[in-house]
């Protein structure tokens, strides 16, 4: 049967019909006729082969019109109808393209033919054009260059070939069919530049240039975009809209309700018109839904989250739209997790979507949540829900890793909804949100799209019946996604299947074998997609395809090759080095290098962690793509340490390097403009300027500030004045400030008034500047100021201070009625809550000056936390002052001053400062130190305070001082004796002042009595007496009762004497060795006190020792024989003291080699030691040599080697067996530089300088870099790297003259230090010397003495004598002339070059002399400091000694002592 139909088909198809028959004609007529065909997509191709018939047809557009609108028919066109046969249809097919090949080699002979005819240089034909973009973008240069032989195309920056490969996270450039282009990703201020491209070939060169402009924005948490320039001409108006209002940083909870607000201001207001208010998220315009509700009211936006989750984080942005423009509004919306309800488990995951939906199957995609929990995550699992129905169902029976799931088996036609739970060792997580949902059908059986237009034309074809047809088999078979749990399959249908539809079926075979297995037995297939689970990991096999339907089974498709069952998709890398740095108060930036050569990455999360906790706390619950992002809710202060892990659908990335610690404080920002650019004195050829300094500092100090007029004038000056120099008289400049700080400069000031270079003549002073207040107070302040630059006719004596209120209409009033000579004030009676203005005026003898700028308005008022300086004398007597600060802000300081003076003699206070608190302690306090004193805290807003030391403070000061390092308990009565009953007695004494900790030793005869039989004692310390008793007294009584107290460090005494008989000793004369090693002579007598002699023992103090007693009452005597037995018994009891006082033995490491050691309390000649190493005694060598310096028993081990190792013993005599230490270096290692550093290194100015040395030591030696003698530090500067325990390596990016020197690898562990050294040489090429060279150096004689003026440096070069030049093995003959070095300096070049700006040594004649000294008499003394003279003499005498030392002697640099 034939089947009538028609179609609507668009008029690009007729015309595609109409050129391809006349293409057909054209060849036809033509061989030497190209033409174009033109050919549709490949299901068409198929038709032309397989369709029998082809119609043609004619227009019936009139009826077609009339059928479908108004169903009303009147006449229809008659249709001619055509057959073509296939035969004839293939034929004439197989003649097109065999003319079409004929052509194409015919013009490729001719080409051969005249090769040299079509040669020609390169020719632009596009050129790259320059482009202006923001930064953090990408950039891509386009061209078309013509040209034969094909041209060589080269990329320059600034003139400097591009090498893309070298970086090509950087550059990409393509070319392709003569079209070139140059990819610039991730755009930043630096590569701003002119882009040159170059093409080249055997007939010439052609280049363009372009230039691309980047340009810096700050990304900010709030912000606001708008565009609205634009004039309505519906409504005769220019709207403006303003955003008032605005949401800030909001922070949510999962299963809260949020909601966003703005008030929209829309001027003027115009009836019936409102604007249109959308948000978006993320970028992406937001409709409303069942999670997202917006209202607008006509002034109120407002956006309502219900029932939060992580999928609502992001950046949200509302957008005023109108006819004028637009104006935005953006904010971040952060969400956190809800609480779970088991600890460890993970938190749920999020974006859980829908893919590739067909009849029987869906493909899963979510996200991995932020936080793992207690234990990494070990899968997921996928439950889906249909629509309509409440129960969940799981898919999957086992965990799958992977972040997608193909889910088969749906129902055709149903429609469901899915979510995925987490699961590691603690448990499952809460479900996600669910999905969207999403329907089980064909994609070819949805909902149309839009159809083409309707072009008036009706078709009609012919179908061929198909039914009982078998199909044809599946084509395209490919693998799509293979994981170690499942792999998915997906093919094309067949071409031919009929009506009825196809269900496939799909085999697997394993590598290797024959073998065919169905792997769908019990499930029909009925789309293009298949998910086989179940395959054994790790092994390879190959899949095919099959579809039938009622007429039978189609072949088997081609099979895949081999397929190896794992992940085809790898772990992201780890993220680079995480970077912090501070915003604001609650957030802190953090940057990151992003992972190279990740596949499909989702994003990143960042963590972060108090710095010395180890919780890590998420920063975002949703991946980020970018490389930036701003961390909000932190508290401020703390100080966080931040790291970050990339994801993608294989999982999570090894976390990054942890940033470095950041306090959570607000960032420094550029400061404000300077003001008041004003005139403080004029001459004929200069003028002085003072401005006032930046109302805000942008949270750092003001580093200095730069002054222009038409052009810059030289560097940063630091003060708040400039001397502007050489210009011209009687012309009119302008000048405006700019300050800097360790954030950047700030804007140009407004410029100054037209002020005239004229030499000032008047005779009164000119106006004081830099006027700053201190200690701003309720009811005072501390005003400060400079005097006038100009002091007219006679010098300043004075200054008047004035001040009013902030307020229109008030009068200045004069702080004080005579003038002070001090150059500050401070002044009381303000009012708290008042604003003040400040100025001064300066006198001399002719009177009364210029009046300062206006200092204000000043707000008197106590800040909050504001302290005071607290003087305090510490239990040790130390007196010092303290002063707290609790705003400290990054970099600031402590300034203490005296009388408003910076402090820089050391010799009177020392300063101590930690944290937050600075103490300034007097070292010896004296009337000199009478005055005020005050601190300041530098980068902050004004904290500081005063205190005025008075000579009666003073002495208050010293008595607490003294009564702290010597205290003293007071008695109330001294120790008292009386009789009882009983011939009882009592001695007593009552304490004034004692704490509860209060002990009292009784002591009679020098010696402790305890309460006991004969003694009872008691001390009340409520009342503080203290008493003891005895019930009788006897002759053995006789002696000095004492009462010794000890409370703390406070001490006292009462004592009481009975007297019976005459002194005798009681003990008489010996010895006693102290811990400190001091003999005492010591005797013990009646009714005295005890005597004793102290001394240290030498063989000189040998001899016999006598003390005797008398009085009126007798005498008495005592010996000791410090001779021979008695000296040796003092002497062995000293050494035993000595000995036993022996430290364990200690390790030193020295350049040289190893040094143990032990200290003692006291050495003397006598006292034998002895060092053993491996129970054998050590023998004195060259190598090995042991000492004492001092208190020190040292044993020295040079060049330590492994025989050396072993255990090492010091004996020290005791006067019996000796006492003994112990040091085991068994399996240790000194550390030395074992290779890798050259002695010399000459490299050129401008290169990079990269050496690497091999270092040793067991335990791995700690590494230091030296220059000169003076530590380096990684920096920008100097790249330093220490890895792996062995290679220490040292890096200088673009190598300068300063960059010369002596360096050394310096190497240290416990046993021993090793340095290499190796000099670095830097020259400048031949065309830069030139530009360099010194003035030629003169020629005199030896004895002649020499001084050059050039310009306001004084160098004087001295006679050298004899003797140096006979030092150097040199044949002096008398009367022959001797170069000498001659360097002359300029102040332009030491400012110019801030390095010592020598280049060469000028030595003539066949012999040369040192010159011995080199004195640079500097007029201006801010030129060089005398550590920089001092440098500078030392640095030429070694560079002329190395010269001599290599030419005439032929040593090396590298084994000369300079």
């Amino acid at each position: 049967y034939t089947v009538m139909r028609y179609t609507c088909w668009s008029a690009c198809y007729e015309f595609e019909q109409c050129l391809l028959l006349s293409a057909v004609v054209s060849v036809s007529m033509s061989f030497n006729r190209v033409c174009c065909l033109f050919v549709r997509s490949h299901e068409f191709a198929r038709g032309l082969v397989e369709v029998q018939e082809e119609v043609k047809e004619e227009g019936v557009g009139h009826v077609a019109m009339r059928n479908l609108f108004s169903l009303e028919t009147s006449s229809m066109e008659t249709i001619t109808v055509e057959k073509k046969s296939r035969k004839r249809h293939i034929r004439e097919s197989a003649d097109r393209l065999e003319l079409s090949k004929k052509v194409e080699e015919r013009a490729e002979f001719r080409k051969k033919q005249n090769s040299d005819n079509l040669t020609h240089p390169p020719e632009f034909i596009v050129r790259p054009r320059g482009q202006t973009v923001w930064e953090g973008k990408t950039v891509k240069l386009h061209c078309t260059v013509s040209g034969w032989p094909k041209p060589r195309i080269a990329w320059y920056k600034n003139n400097v070939v591009i090498d893309e490969k070298a970086h090509p996270d950087k550059y990409t450039a393509e070319s392709n069919y003569n079209m070139h282009s140059l990819e610039i990703k991730s755009c930043d201020f630096l590569d701003t530049a002119q882009y040159r491209v170059s093409a080249l070939n055997i007939k010439g060169e052609s280049s363009s240039v372009a230039t691309v402009v980047i340009k810096k924005h700050y990304v900010v948490p709030h912000l606001s975009v708008s565009l609205l320039d634009g004039f309505c001409s519906e409504h005769g108006v220019t709207f403006e809209t303003a955003i008032i209002d605005s949401f800030e940083v909001a922070f949510g909870r999962e299963g809260e309700t949020l909601s966003l607000g703005c008030t929209v201001i829309v001027y003027p207001t115009v009836k019936r018109y409102q604007p249109d208010v959308l948000w978006y998220r993320d970028g992406k315009a937001l409709a409303e839904s069942k999670w997202v509700h917006t209202h607008w009211s006509g002034e109120k936006a407002t956006l309502t989250l219900v029932h939060l989750n992580k999928e609502d984080e992001g950046l949200y942005t509302l957008r005023v739209n109108t006819k004028s423009g637009f104006q935005s509004y953006s904010a971040y919306v952060f969400v956190r997790d809800e609480e779970v309800e088991l600890e460890g488990v993970p938190v749920a995951p999020l974006d859980v979507c829908c893919h590739d939906a067909n009849k029987d199957y869906v493909v899963v995609t979510w996200k991995q949540p932020a936080v793992e929990g207690s234990s990494s995550i070990l899968g997921y699992f996928i439950d889906r829900c249909e629509v309509g129905h409440h129960h969940w169902a799981q898919c999957n029976d086992t965990p799958v890793k992977y972040a997608r799931f193909p889910v088969t088996g749906l129902i055709e036609g149903r429609s469901y909804t899915f979510r995925v739970r987490a699961i590691n060792r603690a448990g499952v997580s809460r479900p996600s949100r669910a999905s969207d949902p999403v329907i089980a059908i064909d994609p070819h059986d949805r909902a149309p799209g839009p159809s083409a237009p309707f072009t008036g034309m009706i078709k009609f074809t012919e179908e061929d019946a198909t039914v009982g047809v078998v199909p044809g088999e599946p084509t395209d078979l490919v693998v799509t996604e293979a994981t170690k749990n499942y792999v998915v399959l997906a093919w094309s249908p067949p071409a031919q299947r009929g009506h009825e539809g196809v269900v496939y079926l799909v085999e697997k075979c394993v590598a290797g074998s024959e073998c065919w297995q169905r792997a769908n037995t019990g499930m029909p297939v009925k789309s293009p997609r298949f998910a086989l689970f179940d395959l054994a990991e790790g092994k390879s096999y190959s899949f095919r395809v099959r579809c039938c339907n009622s007429a039978g089974m189609s072949e088997a498709s081609s099979a895949t090759g081999d397929i190896t069952v794992g992940d085809m998709l790898d772990l992201p890398a780890a993220p680079g080095p995480a970077v912090a740095t501070r915003n604001t108060d609650t957030s802190v930036v953090v940057s990151w290098g992003a992972s190279k050569d990740v596949k499909h990455l989702v994003g990143y999360y960042i963590n972060y962690t108090v710095a010395g906790s180890d919780v890590w706390t998420p920063a975002n619950n949703k991946p980020v793509k970018g490389t930036r992002f701003v961390c909000h809710g932190l508290n401020t202060g703390e100080s966080c340490v931040f790291r970050v892990k990339a994801v993608n659908a294989a999982g999570y990335s090894h976390s990054s390097l942890e940033s470095e610690a950041v306090v959570v404080k607000a960032g420094i920002a550029i400061p404000d403009v300077p003001s008041g650019v004003h005139l403080m004195e004029a001459a004929r050829d200069y003028m002085v300027l003072a401005w006032r300094e930046p109302a805000v500092t942008g949270g750092a100090d003001i580093r200095g500030y730069f002054v222009d007029y038409r052009t810059v004038k030289g560097g940063a000056v630091t003060c708040t004045s400039y001397k502007a120099e050489n210009l011209k008289e009687n012309l009119f400049y302008q000048f405006q400030v700019r300050a800097i700080n360790m954030a950047g400069v700030s804007e140009a000031s407004l410029p100054s008034a037209a002020l005239e270079c004229k030499e000032w003549t008047i005779a009164k002073p000119g106006a004081p500047h830099d006027l700053h207040v201190l200690e701003v107070r309720d009811s005072s302040l501390v005003l400060l100021w400079e005097p006038p630059t100009f002091d007219g006719r006679t010098p300043v004596n004075g200054f008047y201070v004035d001040i009013k209120e902030a307020v229109a209409g008030e009068d200045w009033k004069g702080v004080h009625e005579k003038a002070t000579k001090l150059k500050y004030m401070k002044v009381n009676g303000l009012i708290a809550g008042r604003s003040y203005v400040f100025r001064v005026r300066a006198q001399n003898l002719a009177g009364v000056g210029k009046t300062s700028a206006v200092l204000g308005p000043v707000l008197a008022l106590t800040m909050p936390g504001t302290h005071e300086i607290i003087l305090d004398v510490d239990d040790d007597g130390v007196i010092s002052m303290i002063f707290e600060c609790s705003e400290m802000a990054e970099g600031s300081e402590f300034i203490w001053s005296k009388n408003y003076k910076t402090l820089t003699d050391t010799s009177r206070l020392t300063i101590v400062t930690e944290g937050g608190k600075s103490r300034a302690i007097f070292n010896a306090p004296s009337l000199e130190d009478l005055g005020i004193f005050s601190c300041e805290v530098t980068n902050t807003v004004g904290v500081s305070a005063s205190y005025t030391l008075t000579e009666a403070g003073l002495k208050r000061l010293l008595d607490i001082s003294h009564e702290h390092k010597f205290p003293i308990i007071p008695f109330k009565t001294q120790m008292a004796m009386e009789l009882l009953e009983k011939g009882r007695v009592r001695f007593w004494t009552q304490v004034e002042k004692f704490t509860t900790g209060c002990h009292v030793d009784y002591v009679f005869n020098d010696a402790i009595v305890e309460n006991g039989e004969k003694y009872q004692m008691n001390f009340d310390k409520n009342s503080g007496i203290i008493e003891m008793f005895m019930d009788s007294l006897a002759v053995t009584d006789e002696g000095t009762f004492t009462f010794n107290l000890v409370d703390g460090k406070a001490k006292g005494s009462t004592s009481l004497v009975l007297i019976g008989e005459g002194p005798h000793f009681v003990d008489y004369l010996g010895f006693q060795v102290t811990p400190e090693c001091n003999v005492l002579l010591k005797a013990t007598v009646r009714f005295y006190d005890n005597r004793v002699l102290s001394m240290t023992l030498s063989k000189k103090d040998a001899g016999v020792y006598e003390v005797k007693l008398k009085d009126a009452r007798g005498k008495d005597k005592s010996m000791f024989n410090l001779t021979e037995a008695g000296y040796q018994t003092v002497l062995n009891e000293l050494f035993r003291v000595i000995a036993n006082s022996s430290t364990e033995i200690s390790v030193k490491s020295t350049e040289h080699g190893i040094v143990l050691y032990s200290l003692i309390t006291y050495h003397m000649e006598d006292l034998q030691v002895g060092w053993l190493h491996k129970e054998a005694k050590i023998a004195h060598s060259d190598r090995v040599q042991c000492g004492v310096t001092g208190e020190q028993l040292w044993l020295k081990v040079n060049e330590p080697t492994e025989k050396d190792k072993g255990k090492y013993t010091i004996n020290i005599c005791d006067g019996k067996d000796g006492v003994k230490r112990f040091c085991d270096l068994s399996g240790q290692d000194r550390a030395r530089v074992v290779g890798g550093l050259p002695d010399v290194v000459t490299i050129q100015e401008g290169k990079s300088l990269n050496l690497t040395g091999n270092v040793w030591g067991d335990p791995a030696p700690e590494v230091t870099w030296m220059k000169n003698d003076r530590e380096l530090v990684s920096d920008e500067r100097y790249a330093l790297k220490f890895e792996h325990g062995k290679f220490a390596s040292i890096t200088i990016a673009a190598v300068t003259t300063t960059d010369s020197g002596k360096y050394a690898l310096l190497v240290k562990n416990k046993y021993g230090t090793e340095a290499g050294e190796f000099t670095v040489s830097v020259y400048i090429p031949e065309e830069e010397k030139k530009k360099d060279s010194l003035p030629q150096c003169m020629m005199v004689n030896r004895e002649q003495e020499i001084k050059i003026c050039c310009g306001e440096v004084l160098v004087c070069i001295l006679p050298v004598h004899h003797v140096y030049t006979d030092v150097l093995n040199l044949n002096d003959e008398p009367g022959k002339n001797h170069g000498l070095l001659s360097i002359c300096l300029c102040q332009h070049w030491v400012k110019q070059l801030g390095v010592s700006p020598f280049r060469r040594i000028i030595v003539s004649y066949s012999t040369v002399v040192v010159a011995w000294f080199v004195v640079c008499v500097c007029r201006c003394k801010d030129v060089w400091s005398n550590q920089e003279m001092v440098d500078f003499s030392v640095c030429c005498f070694q560079l002329l000694l190395s010269y001599l030392l290599q030419h005439y002697c032929g040593l090396n640099f590298r084994n000369t002592l300079y």
